[in-house]
């Protein structure tokens, strides 16, 4: 599963490697460590505008929730079962690239996961990269205000991340350049082998 982030490339540097432009660059703020838990804000590209980079909360809420407080169990979906999960079913045409240039993971280092071993993972240049993600605009009925908010979908791990990440095999839906309009366009896309490094920290 993929729980902490990490986005630490300035709004030019996104902007770049997106071919997009940020709808309110100055309330972005890069960061080495992005908590789920904690909801953050972050940089998605939605299939509504796919020229504009918005900032949407973490841990999607589906527009039946009665409050917030259903994202805590939000923040990954997997992705063989988007379209049955009825927190996420109504979403799952609603994709976007929710952006990146790293995520952690642990590795367990016993049989109970008493003993784990922290990593960073990263491309090999540290360039930005996007997950796969899906999104729904939520509507508090008490306030009217309107939530923008993502998961993140999660697939089997690859050899490698199956290394690092043995207790579930689980990993991101990491998209490359050549995937991501395919993503964000509802077309099949399937997890691609991509080079990654994982740092001890």
């Amino acid at each position: 599963m993929c729980f902490y982030s990490k986005q630490s490339k300035t709004a030019v540097e996104l902007q770049h490697r997106f071919k997009a432009k940020f709808a309110n660059a100055s309330d972005y703020q890069a960061t080495t460590v992005n908590n789920g838990f904690l909801h953050p804000k972050t940089p998605v590209i939605t299939n509504k505008d796919s020229e504009l980079i918005q900032l949407y909360n973490w841990g999607l809420i589906p527009h039946w929730a009665k409050d917030v407080t259903i994202r805590k169990n939000t923040l990954n979906a997997r992705m063989e079962t988007i379209n049955q999960k009825p927190s996420f079913r109504d979403a799952a045409k609603n994709r976007c690239l929710v952006l990146v240039d790293g995520f952690y993971e642990w590795q367990w280092l016993d049989d109970k996961g008493k003993k784990k071993q922290k990593y960073l993972i990263t491309l090999p240049d540290d360039e930005a990269f996007a997950f796969g993600g899906i999104y729904n605009d939520w509507v508090d009925k008490s306030t009217g205000e309107v939530i923008n908010t993502y998961t993140i979908l999660t697939t089997d791990a690859n050899y490698f991340m199956s290394i690092i990440h043995n207790s579930q095999k689980r990993m991101p839906l990491i998209l490359n350049k050549d995937t991501e309009k395919d993503w964000l366009n509802g077309l099949a896309v399937e997890q691609r082998d991509i080079e990654l490094i994982a740092t001890p920290v």
